[in-house]
């Protein structure tokens, strides 16, 4: 790639948490392909592992991190130790996600909820606080390059979920937790932005594509007439990272195929 190119990521390094499979996978290898140096965050050391061996096929430093995002002191240690380790943070995305185990909002636990919460709101804080302090550290250092930090967000988070009531509430924080944070930093050139997924084949949606009824009622709505895959989101990715996007913030990006407007 042309080192003209507002997409050339060299000398760049992106963060992205759940970044060992799925979505994240999917958004590292833009990354890395684009000249990225890269960590992946994740709770599961082989998983890491061989999120790295599929990204070693690139020209740039790598690095794992066992990191549950929904312990503060965790979160607080692997940033600085990524930060240490590959020199800066250009770009963070707060990816890491589980979805809830309670089959309706009647039987839903106390412990489901938090348990939900824990990683997909109080992680996606934890982790963009420190990201943006990162950030704005540097700023007040002299370099006004800034930043960009990305959330993962669903389209529960405006349209709900029949039994994940849990999950979408900590998707529509998220996206507000964005915009606060694109307002309040934007004069640190930091950016801020959701990037809300349709339907995409990974881990947590295997059991619903396994399930005919789900197939037959769900397909028809998708105008693209697919599954999306982790694939779709390494230029999304790419271009959020990149100073292709330098003038966009406090968005909520949709990579769906169309669901969301049928």
């Amino acid at each position: 790639m042309s080192s003209d190119s507002p997409f050339d990521l060299t000398g760049r390094v992106a963060l992205i948490t759940g970044g060992n499979s799925g979505i994240g996978l999917g958004m590292a290898e833009g990354l890395a392909a684009h000249g990225a140096d890269v960590a992946i965050w994740g709770t599961n050391a082989e998983k890491n592992e061989r999120a790295l061996d599929v990204l070693s096929e690139y020209d740039v430093e790598l690095l794992s991190i066992v990191c549950d995002v929904s312990d503060e002191s965790a979160v607080i240690e692997s940033m600085q130790e990524t930060a240490d380790a590959l020199g800066r943070i250009d770009a963070v995305f707060v990816n890491a996600g589980v979805s809830g185990t309670s089959p309706s909002f009647l039987e839903m636990t106390s412990e489901d909820w938090r348990r939900v919460m824990s990683v997909n709101l109080d992680g996606a804080f934890y982790t963009a606080r420190e990201a943006a302090k990162h950030m704005v550290g540097r700023f007040d250092e002299g370099d006004l390059s800034g930043g960009s930090i990305v959330f993962t967000s669903s389209g529960s988070s405006e349209f709900g979920s029949a039994s994940g009531q849990h999950y979408g509430a900590t998707k529509a924080g998220v996206n507000a937790m964005m915009r606060g944070i694109a307002v309040a930093h934007a004069r640190h050139n930091i950016r801020c932005n959701s990037i809300l997924p349709g339907w995409i084949e990974s881990d947590m949606t295997a059991n619903a594509f396994g399930w005919d009824k789900f197939v037959d009622k769900v397909m028809p709505r998708i105008p693209s007439r697919r599954w999306g895959t982790k694939e779709d989101f390494a230029g999304i990715a790419t271009y959020l990272a990149s100073s292709a996007s330098s003038y966009h913030t406090g968005d909520i990006i949709r990579i769906d195929g169309g669901f969301h407007s049928f």
